[in-house]
Protein backbone atom coordinates (compact mmCIF):
# COMPACT_ATOMS: atom_id res chain seq x y z
CA UNK A 1 0.00 0.00 0.00
CA UNK A 2 1.08 3.61 -0.59
CA UNK A 3 1.25 6.29 2.11
CA UNK A 4 2.00 9.99 2.42
CA UNK A 5 0.61 10.90 -0.99
CA UNK A 6 2.66 8.24 -2.76
CA UNK A 7 5.98 9.14 -1.10
CA UNK A 8 5.97 5.94 0.95
CA UNK A 9 5.23 2.32 0.08
CA UNK A 10 4.59 -0.43 2.63
CA UNK A 11 5.09 -4.13 2.04
CA UNK A 12 3.60 -6.49 4.65
CA UNK A 13 4.70 -10.13 4.89
CA UNK A 14 3.23 -12.70 7.29
CA UNK A 15 4.28 -16.18 8.33
CA UNK A 16 2.90 -18.50 11.03
CA UNK A 17 4.72 -21.48 12.49
CA UNK A 18 3.97 -23.44 15.67
CA UNK A 19 1.28 -21.00 16.70
CA UNK A 20 3.59 -17.98 16.48
CA UNK A 21 2.92 -15.39 13.77
CA UNK A 22 5.63 -13.08 12.44
CA UNK A 23 4.47 -9.95 10.62
CA UNK A 24 7.17 -7.97 8.80
CA UNK A 25 6.32 -4.48 7.58
CA UNK A 26 8.81 -2.85 5.19
CA UNK A 27 8.38 0.91 4.69
CA UNK A 28 10.13 2.37 1.65
CA UNK A 29 10.46 6.16 1.43
CA UNK A 30 11.02 8.08 -1.79
CA UNK A 31 14.62 9.23 -2.16
CA UNK A 32 15.76 7.41 0.98
CA UNK A 33 18.13 4.42 1.06
CA UNK A 34 16.95 3.47 4.57
CA UNK A 35 14.09 0.99 4.83
CA UNK A 36 12.12 0.80 8.08
CA UNK A 37 11.53 -2.82 9.07
CA UNK A 38 8.94 -3.50 11.78
CA UNK A 39 8.72 -7.01 13.24
CA UNK A 40 5.59 -7.95 15.19
CA UNK A 41 5.61 -11.38 16.84
CA UNK A 42 2.18 -12.59 18.00
CA UNK A 43 1.66 -15.67 20.16
CA UNK A 44 -1.47 -17.37 18.79
CA UNK A 45 -0.84 -20.60 20.68
CA UNK A 46 -2.21 -21.62 24.06
CA UNK A 47 1.14 -21.54 25.87
CA UNK A 48 3.85 -18.96 26.54
CA UNK A 49 6.79 -18.84 24.10
CA UNK A 50 10.32 -17.35 24.28
CA UNK A 51 11.30 -16.66 20.66
CA UNK A 52 14.32 -14.79 19.29
CA UNK A 53 14.46 -12.52 16.27
CA UNK A 54 17.16 -13.35 13.71
CA UNK A 55 18.46 -10.55 11.49
CA UNK A 56 21.18 -11.34 8.97
CA UNK A 57 22.78 -10.29 5.71
CA UNK A 58 24.10 -12.91 3.29
CA UNK A 59 26.51 -12.55 0.36
CA UNK A 60 28.74 -14.73 -1.77
CA UNK A 61 32.49 -14.35 -1.49
CA UNK A 62 33.08 -13.13 -5.05
CA UNK A 63 34.50 -9.72 -5.88
CA UNK A 64 32.04 -7.24 -7.47
CA UNK A 65 31.48 -7.81 -11.18
CA UNK A 66 33.57 -5.53 -13.35
CA UNK A 67 36.17 -4.68 -10.67
CA UNK A 68 39.50 -3.91 -12.31
CA UNK A 69 42.43 -6.26 -11.70
CA UNK A 70 44.72 -3.43 -10.59
CA UNK A 71 42.08 -1.70 -8.45
CA UNK A 72 41.27 -3.93 -5.47
CA UNK A 73 38.95 -2.59 -2.79
CA UNK A 74 37.57 -4.22 0.34
CA UNK A 75 34.73 -6.72 0.02
CA UNK A 76 33.50 -8.28 3.25
CA UNK A 77 31.50 -7.72 6.43
CA UNK A 78 31.66 -5.36 9.39
CA UNK A 79 30.29 -4.93 12.90
CA UNK A 80 30.02 -1.72 14.93
CA UNK A 81 29.41 -1.39 18.68
CA UNK A 82 30.13 1.51 21.03
CA UNK A 83 32.48 -0.68 23.07
CA UNK A 84 34.59 -2.13 20.25
CA UNK A 85 33.87 0.43 17.53
CA UNK A 86 34.34 -0.53 13.86
CA UNK A 87 35.51 -4.08 13.10
CA UNK A 88 35.72 -5.40 9.56
CA UNK A 89 36.66 -8.84 8.26
CA UNK A 90 36.88 -10.66 4.97
CA UNK A 91 34.84 -13.64 3.87
CA UNK A 92 38.04 -15.70 3.98
CA UNK A 93 38.28 -14.89 7.69
CA UNK A 94 34.69 -16.03 8.19
CA UNK A 95 35.50 -19.22 6.27
CA UNK A 96 38.42 -20.00 8.59
CA UNK A 97 36.61 -18.88 11.78
CA UNK A 98 39.10 -16.04 12.23
CA UNK A 99 36.63 -13.14 12.03
CA UNK A 100 37.49 -11.10 15.13
CA UNK A 101 34.49 -9.07 16.32
CA UNK A 102 32.29 -8.31 19.33
CA UNK A 103 29.84 -11.10 20.18
CA UNK A 104 27.40 -9.26 22.48
CA UNK A 105 26.01 -5.74 22.64
CA UNK A 106 22.83 -3.76 23.18
CA UNK A 107 23.35 -1.30 20.30
CA UNK A 108 25.25 -0.91 17.02
CA UNK A 109 24.87 -2.36 13.55
CA UNK A 110 26.27 -4.97 11.15
CA UNK A 111 26.94 -4.69 7.45
CA UNK A 112 28.21 -6.23 4.25
CA UNK A 113 30.09 -3.93 1.91
CA UNK A 114 31.79 -3.87 -1.44
CA UNK A 115 33.26 -1.16 -3.67
CA UNK A 116 30.98 1.92 -3.51
CA UNK A 117 28.00 0.16 -1.84
CA UNK A 118 26.92 -1.15 1.57
CA UNK A 119 23.97 -2.94 3.12
CA UNK A 120 23.61 -2.50 6.89
CA UNK A 121 21.05 -3.65 9.44
CA UNK A 122 20.56 -1.23 12.33
CA UNK A 123 18.40 -2.81 15.09
CA UNK A 124 16.83 -0.57 17.71
CA UNK A 125 19.11 0.46 20.57
CA UNK A 126 19.06 -0.74 24.18
CA UNK A 127 18.07 -4.26 23.16
CA UNK A 128 20.55 -7.06 24.04
CA UNK A 129 21.71 -9.07 21.06
CA UNK A 130 24.24 -11.69 20.03
CA UNK A 131 26.47 -10.95 17.05
CA UNK A 132 27.42 -13.81 14.75
CA UNK A 133 29.21 -14.59 11.52
CA UNK A 134 28.99 -17.91 9.75
CA UNK A 135 29.47 -19.80 6.53
CA UNK A 136 25.99 -20.57 5.16
CA UNK A 137 27.03 -22.74 2.21
CA UNK A 138 29.88 -23.06 -0.28
CA UNK A 139 31.09 -19.50 -1.00
CA UNK A 140 28.12 -18.03 0.90
CA UNK A 141 28.57 -16.08 4.14
CA UNK A 142 26.39 -14.33 6.72
CA UNK A 143 26.70 -11.71 9.44
CA UNK A 144 23.83 -10.96 11.80
CA UNK A 145 22.20 -10.48 15.18
CA UNK A 146 20.07 -12.70 17.41
CA UNK A 147 17.72 -10.66 19.61
CA UNK A 148 15.90 -12.56 22.42
CA UNK A 149 12.29 -11.33 22.70
CA UNK A 150 11.60 -12.60 26.21
CA UNK A 151 8.44 -14.42 27.28
CA UNK A 152 5.34 -13.81 25.15
CA UNK A 153 2.10 -14.89 26.81
CA UNK A 154 -0.75 -16.47 24.78
CA UNK A 155 -2.52 -13.79 22.74
CA UNK A 156 0.21 -11.21 23.40
CA UNK A 157 2.50 -9.49 20.88
CA UNK A 158 6.00 -8.03 20.87
CA UNK A 159 7.27 -5.45 18.38
CA UNK A 160 10.90 -4.97 17.34
CA UNK A 161 11.97 -2.21 14.97
CA UNK A 162 15.06 -2.04 12.76
CA UNK A 163 16.38 -0.11 9.78
CA UNK A 164 17.94 -1.62 6.69
CA UNK A 165 20.25 0.70 4.79
CA UNK A 166 21.14 -0.41 1.27
CA UNK A 167 22.81 2.14 -0.96
CA UNK A 168 25.94 4.00 -2.03
CA UNK A 169 28.72 4.89 0.41
CA UNK A 170 28.07 8.64 0.38
CA UNK A 171 29.80 10.03 3.47
CA UNK A 172 27.14 12.59 4.45
CA UNK A 173 24.31 10.04 4.11
CA UNK A 174 26.20 7.37 6.06
CA UNK A 175 27.02 9.76 8.92
CA UNK A 176 23.35 10.78 9.19
CA UNK A 177 22.12 7.16 9.17
CA UNK A 178 23.97 5.62 12.14
CA UNK A 179 27.02 6.30 14.34
CA UNK A 180 30.18 4.97 12.72
CA UNK A 181 28.49 3.89 9.48
CA UNK A 182 30.71 6.24 7.47
CA UNK A 183 33.65 3.98 8.41
CA UNK A 184 32.55 1.39 5.84
CA UNK A 185 34.05 3.70 3.23
CA UNK A 186 37.43 2.04 2.76
CA UNK A 187 40.27 4.59 2.70
CA UNK A 188 42.93 2.02 3.55
CA UNK A 189 45.37 2.44 6.44
CA UNK A 190 45.68 6.22 6.05
CA UNK A 191 42.08 7.11 6.92
CA UNK A 192 43.26 9.81 9.36
CA UNK A 193 44.69 11.75 6.38
CA UNK A 194 42.17 10.63 3.75
CA UNK A 195 39.05 11.89 5.57
CA UNK A 196 40.23 15.55 5.74
CA UNK A 197 41.25 15.32 2.07
CA UNK A 198 37.76 14.13 1.10
CA UNK A 199 36.19 16.88 3.22
CA UNK A 200 38.28 19.45 1.34
CA UNK A 201 37.24 17.90 -1.97
CA UNK A 202 33.55 18.24 -1.09
CA UNK A 203 34.06 21.93 -0.23
CA UNK A 204 35.78 22.54 -3.57
CA UNK A 205 33.04 20.62 -5.39
CA UNK A 206 30.38 22.84 -3.82
CA UNK A 207 32.02 25.77 -5.61
CA UNK A 208 33.02 24.16 -8.93
CA UNK A 209 30.21 21.61 -9.33
CA UNK A 210 32.43 19.22 -11.30
CA UNK A 211 34.49 16.40 -9.76
CA UNK A 212 37.07 16.46 -12.56
CA UNK A 213 37.94 20.12 -11.97
CA UNK A 214 37.76 19.40 -8.23
CA UNK A 215 40.51 16.77 -8.61
CA UNK A 216 42.67 19.19 -10.59
CA UNK A 217 42.13 22.03 -8.10
CA UNK A 218 42.86 19.81 -5.10
CA UNK A 219 46.06 18.53 -6.73
CA UNK A 220 47.19 22.12 -7.30
CA UNK A 221 46.46 22.99 -3.66
CA UNK A 222 48.41 19.98 -2.38
CA UNK A 223 51.28 20.82 -4.73
CA UNK A 224 51.37 24.38 -3.37
CA UNK A 225 51.31 23.05 0.20
CA UNK A 226 54.37 20.91 -0.47
CA UNK A 227 56.08 23.47 -2.72
CA UNK A 228 59.02 24.12 -0.34
CA UNK A 229 59.72 20.38 0.04
CA UNK A 230 59.40 19.75 -3.70
CA UNK A 231 61.63 22.72 -4.48
CA UNK A 232 64.33 21.37 -2.16
CA UNK A 233 64.08 17.99 -3.85
CA UNK A 234 64.33 19.42 -7.37
CA UNK A 235 67.27 21.64 -6.42
CA UNK A 236 69.08 18.59 -5.10
CA UNK A 237 68.25 16.65 -8.27
CA UNK A 238 69.48 19.54 -10.43
CA UNK A 239 72.81 19.53 -8.56
CA UNK A 240 73.08 15.78 -8.98
CA UNK A 241 72.42 16.12 -12.71
CA UNK A 242 75.16 18.74 -12.95
CA UNK A 243 77.81 16.50 -11.34
CA UNK A 244 76.72 13.29 -13.10
CA UNK A 245 79.72 13.39 -15.52
CA UNK A 246 82.10 13.67 -12.54
CA UNK A 247 80.38 10.77 -10.78
CA UNK A 248 80.66 8.65 -13.94
CA UNK A 249 84.37 9.47 -14.19
CA UNK A 250 84.93 8.42 -10.56
CA UNK A 251 83.17 5.10 -11.19
CA UNK A 252 85.28 4.46 -14.28
CA UNK A 253 88.48 5.41 -12.49
CA UNK A 254 87.87 3.12 -9.51
CA UNK A 255 86.32 0.04 -11.10
CA UNK A 256 86.84 -2.88 -8.75
CA UNK A 257 87.78 -0.55 -5.86
CA UNK A 258 84.46 0.19 -4.13
CA UNK A 259 86.02 1.68 -0.99
CA UNK A 260 88.11 4.22 -2.90
CA UNK A 261 85.15 4.99 -5.15
CA UNK A 262 82.86 5.65 -2.15
CA UNK A 263 85.44 7.87 -0.46
CA UNK A 264 85.88 9.96 -3.60
CA UNK A 265 82.11 10.13 -4.09
CA UNK A 266 81.60 11.41 -0.55
CA UNK A 267 84.33 14.00 -1.11
CA UNK A 268 82.57 15.11 -4.31
CA UNK A 269 79.27 15.47 -2.44
CA UNK A 270 81.03 17.52 0.23
CA UNK A 271 82.79 19.77 -2.29
CA UNK A 272 79.63 20.38 -4.34
CA UNK A 273 77.47 20.69 -1.17
CA UNK A 274 75.13 17.90 -2.23
CA UNK A 275 73.11 15.67 0.06
CA UNK A 276 72.75 12.28 -1.71
CA UNK A 277 69.37 11.84 -0.01
CA UNK A 278 68.29 15.42 -0.62
CA UNK A 279 66.18 14.47 -3.63
CA UNK A 280 64.47 11.58 -1.84
CA UNK A 281 63.59 12.75 1.67
CA UNK A 282 61.21 15.59 0.66
CA UNK A 283 59.38 13.17 -1.65
CA UNK A 284 59.16 10.47 1.05
CA UNK A 285 57.47 12.94 3.42
CA UNK A 286 54.77 13.60 0.80
CA UNK A 287 54.05 9.93 0.07
CA UNK A 288 51.39 9.40 2.81
CA UNK A 289 49.37 12.36 1.48
CA UNK A 290 49.49 11.12 -2.11
CA UNK A 291 48.58 7.56 -1.06
CA UNK A 292 45.64 8.96 0.91
CA UNK A 293 44.48 10.97 -2.10
CA UNK A 294 44.77 7.82 -4.22
CA UNK A 295 42.43 5.96 -1.84
CA UNK A 296 39.99 8.87 -1.65
CA UNK A 297 39.65 8.88 -5.44
CA UNK A 298 39.42 5.10 -5.54
CA UNK A 299 36.84 4.66 -2.76
CA UNK A 300 34.54 7.64 -3.28
CA UNK A 301 31.24 6.69 -4.91
CA UNK A 302 30.81 10.39 -5.67
CA UNK A 303 33.15 9.81 -8.64
CA UNK A 304 30.89 7.09 -10.04
CA UNK A 305 29.12 8.30 -13.22
CA UNK A 306 30.60 11.76 -12.60
CA UNK A 307 31.61 13.41 -15.91
CA UNK A 308 34.56 15.71 -16.44
CA UNK A 309 34.63 16.97 -20.01
CA UNK A 310 34.45 15.65 -23.57
CA UNK A 311 34.81 11.90 -23.70
CA UNK A 312 35.16 11.39 -19.92
CA UNK A 313 31.64 10.59 -18.73
CA UNK A 314 32.58 8.54 -15.64
CA UNK A 315 35.61 9.41 -13.49
CA UNK A 316 35.32 6.03 -11.76
CA UNK A 317 35.72 4.12 -15.05
CA UNK A 318 38.82 3.73 -17.25
CA UNK A 319 39.28 6.18 -20.11
CA UNK A 320 37.37 4.51 -23.00
CA UNK A 321 39.82 5.83 -25.60
CA UNK A 322 43.01 5.56 -23.46
CA UNK A 323 43.84 9.21 -24.13
CA UNK A 324 44.59 10.07 -20.49
CA UNK A 325 46.99 7.12 -19.96
CA UNK A 326 48.91 8.13 -23.10
CA UNK A 327 49.13 11.75 -21.92
CA UNK A 328 50.31 10.47 -18.54
CA UNK A 329 53.03 8.39 -20.22
CA UNK A 330 54.21 11.47 -22.14
CA UNK A 331 54.35 13.52 -18.94
CA UNK A 332 56.33 10.74 -17.21
CA UNK A 333 58.75 10.60 -20.16
CA UNK A 334 59.37 14.35 -19.90
CA UNK A 335 59.97 13.99 -16.16
CA UNK A 336 62.48 11.22 -16.83
CA UNK A 337 64.39 13.51 -19.19
CA UNK A 338 64.53 16.27 -16.55
CA UNK A 339 65.84 13.94 -13.84
CA UNK A 340 69.54 13.02 -13.48
CA UNK A 341 70.47 10.13 -15.75
CA UNK A 342 71.31 6.99 -13.72
CA UNK A 343 75.00 6.07 -14.09
CA UNK A 344 74.13 2.41 -14.57
CA UNK A 345 73.21 1.82 -18.28
CA UNK A 346 70.74 -0.95 -17.40
CA UNK A 347 69.01 1.25 -14.83
CA UNK A 348 68.85 4.07 -17.39
CA UNK A 349 67.09 1.77 -19.88
CA UNK A 350 64.61 0.66 -17.22
CA UNK A 351 63.81 4.31 -16.41
CA UNK A 352 63.16 5.00 -20.09
CA UNK A 353 60.68 2.13 -20.31
CA UNK A 354 58.84 3.03 -17.08
CA UNK A 355 56.45 5.54 -18.72
CA UNK A 356 55.38 2.88 -21.24
CA UNK A 357 54.86 0.28 -18.52
CA UNK A 358 52.85 2.68 -16.35
CA UNK A 359 50.68 3.79 -19.26
CA UNK A 360 49.68 0.17 -19.95
CA UNK A 361 48.86 -0.39 -16.26
CA UNK A 362 46.86 2.86 -16.11
CA UNK A 363 44.72 1.73 -19.05
CA UNK A 364 42.70 -0.12 -16.39
CA UNK A 365 42.67 2.57 -13.69
CA UNK A 366 39.72 4.93 -13.07
CA UNK A 367 40.11 8.03 -15.21
CA UNK A 368 39.85 10.23 -12.09
CA UNK A 369 43.05 8.66 -10.75
CA UNK A 370 44.84 9.12 -14.07
CA UNK A 371 43.67 12.75 -14.20
CA UNK A 372 45.17 13.33 -10.75
CA UNK A 373 48.44 11.69 -11.83
CA UNK A 374 48.67 13.80 -15.00
CA UNK A 375 47.98 17.03 -13.10
CA UNK A 376 50.62 16.17 -10.52
CA UNK A 377 53.15 15.30 -13.23
CA UNK A 378 52.53 18.50 -15.21
CA UNK A 379 52.90 20.65 -12.08
CA UNK A 380 56.08 18.76 -11.13
CA UNK A 381 57.53 19.27 -14.61
CA UNK A 382 56.79 23.00 -14.51
CA UNK A 383 58.26 23.38 -11.03
CA UNK A 384 61.35 21.33 -11.86
CA UNK A 385 61.95 23.22 -15.12
CA UNK A 386 61.71 26.63 -13.41
CA UNK A 387 64.06 25.61 -10.59
CA UNK A 388 66.58 24.08 -13.00
CA UNK A 389 66.60 27.21 -15.19
CA UNK A 390 67.12 29.45 -12.15
CA UNK A 391 70.06 27.33 -11.02
CA UNK A 392 71.59 27.43 -14.51
CA UNK A 393 71.40 31.25 -14.51
CA UNK A 394 73.04 31.55 -11.09
CA UNK A 395 75.71 28.97 -11.94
Amino acid sequence: RTLDGGNQVQLVLESTQGGVKLTKTFTFKRGDFSIDVKHMITNESGASVTPSLYLQLVRDGNKPAGEQRFVNTFTGAAVYTEADKFQKFTFDQIESNKADHATKSDEGWFAIMQHYFVSAFIPQDKVPREIFTKKVATNLYAVGNILPLGIIAPGASVTMDARLFSGPEESAVLEATAPGLELVKDYGWLTIIAKPIFWLMTQIHKVLGNWGWTIITLTIMIKLLFFPLSAASYRSMAKMKKVTPKMTAIRERHKGEPQKMNREMMQLYKTEKINPLGGCLPIVIQIPVFISLYWVLLASVEMRNAPWLGWIHDLAAPDPFYILPVVMAISMFIQTKLNPKPPDPMQAKVMMFMPLIFSVIFFFFPSGLVLYWITNNVLSIAQQWVITKKMEKTA
